[in-house]
């Protein structure tokens, strides 16, 4: 067992459940998205996007595209739930809440299609 691939393996199946947990709820109630996952999320997304900079191969420039566009996604998201919370004067809206969950949706999108590079590398690995 390489313990490089169980921590690479971890990072990117913690990162898409703690975006799925964020992103699960009602789209615009901002009591059912915990601003401490979505920071979470982005924490670990940056982890696994550091991990994934070793990998020369073609999946792995795959592999590194997605948690890229996941990054961004989360960060934008952050940023936008620091905005409505400390700066904006309506606070966090309905409106707010929605685009926060939608960018984490497209961020756990892309967490997705990095699982199932994992799983699709995992699968096709020979041992020779």
């Amino acid at each position: 067992m390489n313990l490089e691939k169980v921590v690479f393996g971890f990072f990117v199946v913690l990162a898409a459940t703690l975006n799925f947990g964020f992103f699960l709820g009602d789209i615009d109630d901002p009591d059912q998205h915990n601003r401490y996952e979505l920071f979470a999320a982005v924490v670990v997304n940056l982890i696994a996007t550091v991990l994934k900079f070793g990998d020369r191969t073609q999946i792995g420039a795959v592999h590194l595209a997605t948690s890229l566009v996941a990054d961004l996604q989360l960060i934008g998201a952050a940023l936008m739930l620091g905005y409505a919370t400390y700066v904006s004067t309506a606070g966090m809206t309905e409106g707010w809440t929605a685009s926060i969950v939608s960018l984490s949706g497209g961020a756990l999108l892309a967490n997705l299609v990095s699982v199932v590079l994992l799983v699709v590398e995992t699968v096709s690995f020979h041992r020779g």
